[in-house]
């Protein structure tokens, strides 16, 4: 079940979903093991080509969840840019300073302390997501996570 975006905190916020994380992607790499001690117990074109096939899926999974993680940071950094311009106007110059991985960060944290955090951020004493993700004091969950 799906946790509330009020219950969520930096300890609860990674996503793991089940049909990924658990199935597809570890029977994928198995298959991968699979095919590659078969190719060593019987060489021939036919386990080669087992093998390649099993390193395409894989990598076409990856890279498939690979562009929808960089699609919904994308947003991020449209929605987070927007807000922050928002929540301190005459700043636009500051919020266009962030990087992506910082506005990331800072998605989390509420209107009235992702000011604040911003601040921080400019003088160097916050940096990557996961520091500015563990200064956040009032959380702001996000649900609709890829």
């Amino acid at each position: 079940m799906a946790r509330s975006a009020a219950e969520q905190t930096y300890a609860t916020h990674n996503r793991w979903l089940v049909p990924w994380h658990f199935i597809a992607f570890p029977v994928l790499l198995i298959n991968m093991v699979v095919a590659a001690v078969a190719l060593f117990k019987n060489p021939g074109l036919t386990t080669v080509w087992l093998l390649l096939v099993a390193i395409a899926l894989v990598l076409t999974v990856f890279t498939a969840r690979t562009m929808a993680i960089t699609n919904q940071d994308r947003i991020i950094r449209l929605e987070e840019r927007l807000r922050l311009n928002r929540l301190m106007p005459g700043r636009e110059a500051d919020v266009a300073r962030l990087s992506v991985d910082q506005l990331v960060g800072l998605r989390f944290a509420s209107d009235g302390e992702a000011p604040g955090l911003v601040d921080r951020v400019l003088v160097g004493d916050l940096s990557g997501r996961n520091d500015i993700k563990k200064a956040v004091k009032v959380w702001r969950g996000d649900t609709l996570r890829v």
